[in-house]
């Protein structure tokens, strides 16, 4: 699975939140913004002044590292209150 600049920022980091690092790196604020359901990756790249095809690169490098979730395993962790019960 590939990003596109033509996706939402907001659409990307929720698919693959090891995205989130790399526009943090960027110093790019979109995490948490309002706009971020609105904006693509390539009006946020316009926005900040970053290089579009790099940051695809890196957008892309984190999605290929972060690990494949299966039905058995939908992200949550599990715990009892109160602990030790």
């Amino acid at each position: 699975m590939s990003v596109e600049s033509t996706q939402l920022v907001d659409d990307v980091m929720r698919r693959w939140p090891t995205t989130i690092r790399v526009f943090l790196n960027y110093k790019m604020r979109c995490v948490g913004c309002p706009i971020a359901c609105f904006h693509t990756v390539d009006d946020a790249c316009r926005e900040h002044e970053v290089e579009r095809m790099k940051f695809l690169a890196d957008l892309q490098a984190a999605i290929v590292k972060e690990p494949e979730q299966t039905s058995a395993d939908p992200g949550f962790v599990t715990t009892q209150w109160p602990a030790g019960s």
